[in-house]
C-alpha cells in the first residue's frame, strides 16, 4: 500500500513569491486610444492652476473687446502717410492759413500729434488704403515735417472710421470743423453745393439740411444765400472767403434780381488784386440794380423801380437790395416796418436774430 504524502499550507513568503512570478509572466492589457486620450486630458484640466486657467479666460474676452473697439473706430494706429489719400473727399475749407499751418508744425515737433486724424477704408484695389475723413490741417503739417525730417514723421496717429456713406462722412468733416474753427460763410455754401453735386445729397437744399441740421433757420437761410454765390459766381470770384455777411447776402439777392450777367461781365473785363477791388466792382452792379426796373413776375405785373439807396426823411431808409424800413410810433411804442421783395420767412429770422444782438449789446 502506497505511502500517502503529507500536505502542507504554503507560507507568506510562498504566496509572495507566485505573485511575483505570476506579474512577471504576465503582461498587462493595453487601453483603447480614445480611453487613454480622454484619461490624459482629464489628468491634465486636474492638474493645471486655477490662474492659468483664469489667465486664458481673460485673454479671450481681452481680444473680443479689442475686435469690438476696432470695429467701432475707437483704436489709435499708426499709418504710413504715403498711405492716405487726403482729397479722397472735397475738403470744406478752401483756404489755409500760413501762418496757422506754422505754428501747427512748430506744436506737433514740440509736442507730438495730441489729436489723432480720422481716416475711413477705401474700396480694394485704390493706390491707397484709407480715405482722410478730418485732419486735414494736422496731415499737411506732419507731411510737412516729414519733408523736413526724413524718416522721422513717416507715420501719423490715426483712427480708423466706419465711412457710414457718403453724407455721414460729409457731415462728419462739416461737424469736426465747425467745431474747431467755424468756416466761413462763404465755405459753408461751397462744400453744400460741392456735396450735392458729388451725389452725397439729393440737391443743395438737403445738403444745407443735414450738414447744417443744428443750426439756427436762420443761418442755413445764410448757408443757401451763399450757395447761391458759389454756383452763379464760384469760377469768378478770385476773393470769396473774404466776403463779409452783409456782402455776401447783397450778392445772392442780386443773384435773384437776375443780376448773374452783370457780375460775371465786371468781374471777366477786370482783373482785382485785392478783395476790397473786387468788392468795388461788384458793388457797381449792385448799387446800379436801383436805377433799373425789377423782372416782374407771371401774370403781367408792371415793372418798378426801386428806391435809391439811403434815408428819406428821417423814418425811412431804403437798401441797395430793394428793401425799404419804415419806423413808426404809437402808444405802446416804436413798430418796424420792412417791405421788399426779397424778404421771406428766413430772412426775417436773420433780423430779427441781429435785433436782439444789438439790444442786447446796447
Amino acid at each position: 500500500m502506497a505511502k500517502r504524502r503529507r500536505l502542507e499550507a504554503p507560507s507568506a513568503d510562498d504566496l509572495n513569491r507566485f505573485e511575483e512570478e505570476f506579474r512577471s509572466e504576465t503582461s498587462p492589457r493595453p487601453s483603447a486610444p480614445i480611453a487613454q486620450v480622454a484619461a490624459e486630458s482629464a489628468l491634465q484640466s486636474s492638474s493645471e492652476a486655477a490662474d492659468v486657467r483664469a489667465g486664458r479666460a481673460k485673454d479671450s474676452a481681452d481680444a473680443a473687446r479689442l475686435r469690438k473697439a476696432e470695429a467701432a473706430g475707437l483704436v489709435l494706429v499708426e499709418i504710413p502717410l504715403d498711405q492716405i489719400h487726403a482729397d479722397a473727399m472735397i475738403r470744406d475749407r478752401s483756404v489755409l492759413n500760413e501762418s496757422e499751418m506754422l505754428e501747427l508744425k512748430i506744436s506737433i515737433r514740440a509736442n507730438g500729434l495730441r489729436l489723432p486724424i480720422e481716416v475711413f477704408r477705401l474700396p480694394e484695389g485704390s493706390d491707397q488704403p484709407f480715405g482722410l475723413l478730418s485732419g486735414y490741417r494736422r496731415l499737411l503739417a506732419v507731411r510737412g515735417l516729414a519733408d523736413l525730417n526724413p524718416g522721422k514723421y513717416d507715420t501719423i496717429k490715426a483712427v480708423v472710421r466706419d465711412q457710414g456713406g457718403v453724407d455721414a462722412a460729409y457731415t462728419a468733416m462739416v461737424e469736426e470743423n465747425e467745431v474747431r474753427a467755424p468756416l466761413t460763410h462763404y465755405e459753408r455754401g461751397r462744400i453744400a453745393v460741392i456735396a450735392a453735386q458729388q451725389g452725397a445729397f439729393a440737391h443743395t437744399e438737403e445738403a444745407v439740411e443735414k450738414l447744417f441740421g443744428s443750426g439756427s433757420k436762420a443761418k442755413r437761410s445764410k448757408v443757401r444765400s451763399f450757395a447761391a454765390v458759389f454756383e452763379e459766381l464760384g469760377d469768378m470770384l478770385v476773393h470769396p472767403e473774404s466776403l463779409t455777411e452783409r456782402r455776401g447776402l447783397q450778392i445772392a439777392a442780386a443773384l435773384r434780381f437776375g443780376a448773374e450777367p452783370k457780375f460775371r461781365q465786371i468781374l471777366s473785363d477786370n482783373d482785382p488784386a485785392t478783395a476790397e477791388e473786387e468788392w468795388t466792382l461788384l458793388a457797381q452792379v449792385i448799387d446800379g440794380l436801383e436805377d433799373q426796373p425789377r423782372n416782374v413776375r407771371r401774370g403781367g405785373r408792371p415793372k418798378i423801380n426801386v428806391p435809391r439807396a439811403g434815408w428819406s426823411g428821417n423814418d425811412t431808409l431804403h437798401t441797395s437790395t430793394g428793401v425799404t424800413m419804415r419806423v413808426e410810433q404809437d402808444q405802446e411804442g416804436f413798430v418796424l416796418r420792412l417791405k421788399g421783395r426779397m424778404l421771406d420767412q428766413s430772412t426775417m429770422e436773420s433780423v430779427m436774430t441781429e435785433l436782439a444782438r444789438l439790444l442786447e449789446k446796447s
